[in-house]
């Protein structure tokens, strides 16, 4: 018997002293929360974090660069309603996933950058550490919230909290720092689990109030020309049954913006795209799901908007409220819950819109579809951008369940109208900031995330930012087709050097070039395709095959107008004109 007893203290002493530490901490922690993925750049000092995580079972997408890792959990996010992780270095590291967390929360993407630092200690008294940077500090302005942790013990209170502020409310990109020294320190196991904290209803439901509900509805009955804008809010909040009847229950023409495209299809008939000038000059009630009245929408007002008009809002925060113009129905709380409401209180007896403005809107749409027709049919050689988004268009249509990644500024733009959407968060493009360079690290984390072939259309130039991250598609073997539309320069490819010197013109790039051959160098597919039909020929094969490929699409370099349809956003020098 006293062996029996001896045998089970010695049993019980080794079970006390099992250890963890940091490195462990970080991942359990993570994986408690549910998250599988990691976007990052291994390095100093989470090169072990990052290989641990691996070895833990999580998947790790190690990139060329932060910001294309950073960019890649922040869509991450908006698609699966969980935070995206970008793991980077200290200093330069952190900086270049700086951009990107700050890109998530202007765009509302729920996003956690966890990034190595050097010792408190040694930051504070500027003693010139290894890529000493005051790093919280830092990241606070560009951040919806900002967290260190020193001690092994506060590991999971600190992810924590990084979680809960990155999903919650309206949600955004969150800094969490981990200085090196923390990740080596070690504490007893059981004390570890038992530190890690799952976070319960990260999200919860904000109900709005019933009189702001009943002030939106009786502004809604009282309106001759109304209309319903539907931002990418509406589109993450996931309420898409909801929207839909609230739709089609009112029978009030809808716009969606960029990433909103999808909640319904963009075929649907009472969808006021082709007539978006029309119905935002004439509207006399809009009423804005998810939405913000920022530059996309110049700011509620000015010649865009036309006529007076009264605005109802539904908004997650209530300090979004009056940020541009006066809201005449302010409804905040969460999308899903706001729509449920103004549903259940819409009833089944919703006066629909008079004959008078929904005839008004289809002609205009008609109208200018029928133009839209026109143009895309004319086969032009070289291909301009009309003739090439025409073949995605039907790309697009015959595969609506692919994600479709878009940026530029003539390539968005054009695609934005051309390109029809049938299911929602299918459209990741540049939102709300409007950067370029978003492409591949969005490429890669739709297809990480959704586990589908995914369809990236960039111009030349936003490609630039991130193309060196076909490296990276094709090391995951990643089903991802990149179509460059190559027109050999910023907005054209035409512009001279004033001065007649050797150098070429500021917006120009190398003509010709074979973005293609970037591809192939790293084992994917290339095609330079110059028409139409080889241009579909290349994508079908790829979305086929689900192989790496990227198509360089030879354009018209005089295809294009300057920024895009932002030229007032580009002031030019009257002595240039």
């Amino acid at each position: 018997m006293a062996e029996v007893g001896n045998e089970l203290q010695r049993h019980a002493a080794e079970e006390h002293q099992a250890q963890t530490d940091g490195f462990h901490l970080v991942i359990d922690a993570l994986k408690l929360n549910g998250i599988e993925n990691i976007y990052g750049l291994p390095g100093i000092p989470v090169t072990d974090l990052a290989r641990l995580a691996q070895a833990n079972g999580m998947r790790v997408i190690s990139f060329r660069h932060e910001q294309n890792a950073g960019n890649a959990a922040a869509i991450a996010g908006y698609l699966t309603q969980k935070p995206g992780v970008c793991l980077t270095v200290s200093a330069p590291g952190f900086l270049n996933g700086l951009t990107a967390l700050a890109n998530a929360t202007t765009n509302c993407f729920p996003m956690i950058l966890i990034s190595g630092s050097s010792e408190r200690e040694i930051v504070d008294l500027q003693q010139g550490d290894y890529e000493e940077m005051d790093q919280l500090a830092i990241a606070r302005p560009h951040a919806k919230a900002a967290f260190r942790v020193l001690h092994a013990e506060d590991i999971g209170v600190g992810i924590a909290r990084a979680i809960r502020a990155a999903v919650s409310g309206r949600p955004g990109g969150v800094y969490l720092d981990l200085p090196a020294k923390l990740l080596g320190q070690s504490m007893e196991a059981e004390k570890g689990r038992k530190s890690l904290i799952k976070v319960v209803d990260p999200a919860p439901r904000q109900l709005p109030a019933p009189d702001s509900i009943d002030r939106a509805v009786e502004l809604l009955k009282g309106a001759k020309r109304p209309l319903i804008l539907l931002g990418k809010g509406a589109a993450y909040a996931r309420a898409d049954e909801d929207i839909r009847a609230l739709v089609e229950k009112t029978g009030i023409p809808y716009l969606p913006m960029s990433m909103a495209k999808g909640l319904l299809p963009d075929t649907h008939p009472q969808s006021a795209s082709a007539a978006r000038s029309y119905v935002l000059a004439e509207a006399d009630v809009v009423l804005l799901v998810g939405a913000r009245l920022n530059w996309l929408l110049s700011h509620g007002k000015g010649k865009t908007w036309g006529k007076p008009k009264q605005f109802i809002q539904v908004d997650i925060s209530p300090t979004e409220m009056d940020s541009n113009v006066a809201i005449a129905a302010p409804v905040v709380g969460d999308i899903g819950s706001c729509v449920s409401a103004l549903l259940d209180k819409i009833g089944n007896n919703f006066a629909k819109p008079g004959a008078e403005w929904i005839n008004a809107v289809d002609e205009r749409k008609d109208k200018n579809l029928a133009k839209m027709a026109e143009t895309l049919a004319k086969d032009t050689s070289p291909m301009n951008f009309h003739s090439a988004l025409r073949v995605l268009k039907d790309v697009v249509k015959a595969n609506p369940s692919i994600p479709f990644v878009n940026e530029g500024a003539n390539t968005l733009d054009y695609a934005r109208a051309v390109i029809d959407m049938y299911e929602p968060r299918k459209r990741l493009d540049v939102g709300t900031w409007g950067v370029m360079g978003v492409g591949m690290g969005y490429a890669v984390a739709a297809a990480v995330e959704t586990g589908k072939p995914v369809l990236a259309v960039c111009g030349d130039s936003a490609f630039g930012f991130s193309g060196m991250e076909v490296e990276t598609i094709c090391r995951y073997n990643l089903p991802i087709c990149v179509v460059v539309f190559n027109n050999n320069g910023v907005y054209k490819g035409i512009d001279k050097n004033p001065t007649g010197g050797s150098d070429p013109a500021v917006t120009m790039f190398v003509p010709g070039a074979r973005y293609d051959k970037m591809m192939e160098a790293f084992g994917g597919v290339g095609h330079n395709v110059t028409t139409p039909q080889e241009l579909e020929a290349a994508v079908n094969e790829a979305l086929r095959s689900g192989k790496p490929t990227l198509v360089n699409a030879v354009i018209d370099p005089a295809a294009g107008t300057e920024s895009g349809r932002l030229t007032n956003l580009n002031p030019q020098s009257s002595a240039s004109k």
